[in-house]
C-alpha cells in the first residue's frame, strides 16, 4: 500500500470511529456568525470586548508545542491563525483533536480574538469541531508542480494553493459582470439562443456534430449565435446580446479552445464607426472597474487601452510586411507568393482567405497595442456590408498579436446575402471545411426586412487570458478539456 493510501485509509478510520461516538463529520446544520474577513475587519472591536464568535473554514496547518497547538484555518475571504490551548479546552477535548482532525478537515471553531506577542492576530479556540472530514492530505508542494495538465485536472488544489489563480478568475466573473452591467446601461437586451442547431453558421469554422435520440435528428453545436440574433433584429428588437458557450472542432493552442466563452451583441441603426468608438469606451470602463488601471502587462509589454486606438487598413498592413498589393495579384498568384513565404494554405481556400492567412503569420504578430485593423478583404467575411468593391466595412481589435475582437456591419440585402453564401457553400464542397454554409431560413427572414445594423463579437476568455497576463486559455478557463490520463 502506498503512502497516499495509507493515509486515505487513516483518515477514513478516523470518520468511520467519529461516527460510532455519535459525531457526523459531515453535520447538515453549521453555524457561523461572520466571515474571517469581517473579524479581521473589526478585530480590534470584537478583541476589546472579548466577544466570542463562530467561524468556520479548512485548516491548512498545525503546528504542535507541548500544551499548545496553532492552526491556519480559512473561509472563503480570508485565513486566520486558531491557538488550541490544553489548559483552556481540557486534557480530553486537546488529545481528541490531535488524533482525530488533521490538515485539510474543515472546521467551526468558536472563541474570542487577540493578538500574540508577535503581533498576529489570533483566534483563541474554546471548542471547535469538524463540519468536513478530508480523506486525502493536501499536496505539499503545489507552487512547484511542474505537470500543468495536473494542475487544470485537479483545479480545485491549483485554486486552494494558488491565490493568483483564484484571482484570475474573480477578474474573469468582474469582468463579465461589468460587461453585462455597461450593455445593460446601454439599452441592450440580454437574450438566450440555440446551442443545438441543424446547420451552424455565423462564423469560419469546423462544428461538433452530435445527434438528437427523441428527434433522431442530426445536430450541431453552435460556433456562433449571430444568425439568430440577427433573427431578433428581424422582429423587432434593436439591441440584443448574449454570452455564453462556442464550440469549433479545431486545435488547441495559446488562443484556441475547443469550447469557449462568447460576448456577442447587435445593435440596429448603427455602423462600424460608432461601434469602434463604443468599443473603447466600454473596455476602457470596464478595465478600470475591474482592475482599476487601463494599462496592463502582458508577455513582457506593458499595454495601454487608454485614449483612442491607431486603426490601420488590411491591405496596408499586408504591403507593409509582406511587400504584397493584394489588388494587384489574382487567387493563383498570392496563393503563389503566400507559399513561397511558408504560409499553411488551407484546401480550397479564396483569395481574400488566402490573404488572411498571410496577415495572420507576418502581420498580427507585429501588432502590440490596442489596434483596430479595419476593412478586411471582401469575400472574407461573407456576413459583413461591403465598404466598396474590395473591402467590408469592418474591424477586428488586436492586443498583442491576437484578435479579441470581430465586428462588421452587417448584410442585410438579402438577394447578396443568399449569393455570398452560396459562394461559401461552393468553397466547403470544393474542400475548405471553415466554410460557412448556406442557410435558406436565415436568408427568408432577411427576406422580411433586417434594419441597418452592427455586430460584435469577443472571446472573453482570449480577452481575460491577456489583462491577467496569463500564458494560454486554459489558465482562464476553469476546467478546460483534457485527456484522459490512460
Amino acid at each position: 500500500m502506498s503512502v497516499i493510501d495509507e493515509i486515505r485509509e487513516n483518515r477514513k478510520n478516523k470518520s468511520k470511529r467519529l461516527k460510532e461516538s455519535g459525531i457526523d463529520p459531515y453535520p447538515i446544520e453549521i453555524k457561523r456568525t461572520c466571515e474571517i474577513s469581517e473579524a479581521l475587519r473589526d478585530f480590534d472591536l470584537i478583541s476589546k470586548e472579548e466577544k466570542e464568535i463562530i467561524l468556520v473554514g479548512r485548516m491548512k496547518t498545525i503546528r504542535t508545542h507541548g500544551g499548545l497547538t496553532f492552526i491556519d484555518f480559512e473561509d472563503g475571504t480570508g485565513k486566520i491563525q486558531g491557538l488550541i490551548a490544553k489548559d483552556k479546552v481540557g486534557a480530553e477535548f486537546y488529545e481528541t483533536f490531535l488524533e482525530m482532525f488533521d490538515v485539510g478537515d474543515f472546521i467551526q471553531a468558536r472563541g474570542t480574538l487577540f493578538e500574540t506577542k508577535r503581533g498576529e492576530k489570533t483566534m483563541q479556540i474554546a471548542d471547535c469541531k469538524i463540519i468536513t472530514k478530508s480523506l486525502r492530505a493536501l499536496p505539499e508542494k503545489w507552487h512547484g508542480l511542474k505537470d500543468i495538465e495536473e494542475r487544470f485536472r485537479k483545479r480545485y488544489l491549483d485554486l486552494m494553493f494558488s491565490p493568483e489563480v483564484k484571482n484570475n478568475f474573480i477578474i474573469r466573473s468582474n469582468f463579465i459582470k461589468e460587461l453585462r452591467n455597461f450593455l445593460n446601461n446601454e439599452g441592450f437586451l440580454e437574450v438566450e439562443t440555440p446551442i443545438l442547431q441543424l446547420l451552424y453558421g455565423g462564423a469560419r469554422a469546423k462544428p461538433f456534430k452530435t445527434h438528437v435520440n427523441a428527434m433522431d435528428l442530426d445536430v450541431y453545436l453552435r460556433i456562433s449565435p449571430e444568425l439568430y440574433l440577427k433573427r431578433l433584429l428581424v422582429g423587432g428588437f434593436e439591441k440584443v446580446y448574449e454570452i455564453g458557450k462556442c464550440f469549433r472542432n479545431e486545435g488547441i493552442d495559446k488562443f484556441h479552445n475547443p469550447d469557449f466563452t462568447m460576448i456577442e451583441f447587435y445593435w440596429a441603426y448603427a455602423d462600424y464607426k460608432q461601434l469602434m468608438k463604443m468599443t473603447e469606451r466600454m473596455l476602457q470602463k470596464i478595465l478600470t472597474n475591474v482592475i482599476g488601471s487601463t494599462e496592463i502587462e502582458y508577455d513582457g509589454n506593458k499595454i495601454s487601452f487608454a485614449g483612442e486606438w491607431e486603426r490601420i487598413e488590411f491591405f496596408a498592413l499586408l504591403e507593409k510586411y509582406t511587400g504584397i498589393k493584394y489588388e494587384e495579384l489574382n487567387e493563383e498568384a498570392l496563393l503563389k507568393k503566400g507559399r513561397e513565404l511558408g504560409v499553411d494554405i488551407p484546401d480550397g481556400a479564396d483569395k481574400p482567405n488566402i490573404a488572411d492567412e498571410i496577415y495572420k503569420k507576418y502581420c498580427r504578430p507585429k501588432i502590440i497595442q490596442p489596434t483596430f485593423v479595419i476593412h478586411h478583404p471582401k469575400g472574407f467575411q461573407p456576413l459583413a456590408k461591403s465598404f466598396d468593391k474590395d473591402k467590408l466595412a469592418s474591424f477586428a481589435l488586436i492586443v498583442s498579436g491576437a484578435e479579441v475582437i470581430n465586428a462588421f456591419s452587417e448584410l442585410n440585402d438579402p438577394v447578396e446575402q443568399e449569393e455570398r453564401l452560396k459562394s461559401q457553400e461552393k468553397l466547403f464542397s470544393g474542400g475548405f471545411e471553415e466554410a460557412q454554409r448556406s442557410d435558406e431560413d436565415f436568408v427568408e427572414a432577411l427576406e422580411y426586412g433586417m434594419p441597418p445594423a452592427v455586430g460584435f463579437g469577443m472571446g472573453i476568455d482570449r480577452m481575460i487570458s491577456i489583462i491577467t497576463n496569463s500564458n494560454s486559455l486554459r489558465e482562464v478557463i476553469l476546467f478546460p478539456l483534457m485527456r484522459d490520463r490512460d
